[in-house]
C-alpha cells in the first residue's frame, strides 16, 4: 500500500496528514468502513481517472465514526469539504472531483474551498 502524506500550500495543516492511496475498485470502495477508530495524523485518499461528482461521491455504510471529506479537482485544489456523519449513507461534492481525502472529523477546519494541495509519497 503506498503511503502519501497530504500537504496544504493555502495554510500550514497543525499536524501531518499520512494517507492511504487508494485507486482500485474494491479500496475505494471497502474505504474506512468496519475500522472501530481513525488516529487523527491517518486517513486515506480515493483516487479516481478523472473529474465526477458521482464517482467521488462516498458512502457510510458500515462507519463507526464521523469524517471530515475533502474532495478536490485534477489540480488538487478544494472544491468541497464537509463533515460526513455515520449515520448518512452518502455525500456528494458539489463540484466534481478527482480526489477524496477521508480524515479524522477534527481535521475539517485544516481545508477550505480553493485550497491548494500537495501529495508526497513516503518512501
Amino acid at each position: 500500500m503506498r503511503i502519501i502524506e497530504i500537504k496544504n500550500q493555502s495554510r500550514p495543516l497543525a499536524a501531518p496528514l499520512r494517507v492511504d492511496y487508494c485507486d482500485s475498485f474494491v479500496a475505494k470502495l471497502r474505504g474506512l468502513a468496519w475500522r472501530r477508530a481513525l488516529a487523527a495524523e491517518r486517513g486515506i485518499l480515493l483516487v479516481n481517472a478523472r473529474e465526477s461528482r458521482v464517482n467521488s461521491a462516498i458512502h457510510m455504510l458500515g462507519m463507526f465514526f464521523d469524517l471530515s471529506i475533502v474532495w478536490l479537482d485534477a489540480e488538487k485544489r478544494v472544491v468541497d469539504a464537509r463533515r460526513a456523519r455515520r449515520w448518512r449513507s452518502i455525500f456528494v461534492p458539489r463540484k466534481p472531483a478527482q480526489f477524496v481525502i477521508e480524515c479524522a472529523v477534527d481535521r475539517l477546519d485544516e481545508f477550505h474551498i480553493g485550497d491548494q494541495i500537495v501529495f508526497e509519497e513516503i518512501p
